[in-house]
């Protein structure tokens, strides 16, 4: 596991489903899930999150990777 607490890079990928946080809701904390379409932060890490771009356009950065449990 690793030392941050919101996912790194190499754990994202397009077509993943997750959780962003949006510029707009960064003080309400709403969060917004969605299939990644890009990834836009270039480093392994951010302490706010991995910036990255859904299938429906909008921009956040990653909070967390939703997972199911089937």
């Amino acid at each position: 596991m690793s030392a941050y607490l919101t996912p790194l890079r190499s754990d994202i990928q397009a077509g993943l489903r997750v959780r962003i946080i949006e510029k707009q809701n960064q003080r309400s904390g709403a969060l917004t899930e969605g299939v990644v379409a890009r990834i836009l932060t270039s480093s392994s890490t951010h302490p706010h999150g991995i910036k990255v771009m859904l299938e429906d356009g909008r921009v956040g950065r990653v909070q967390a990777i939703v997972t199911t449990n089937v």
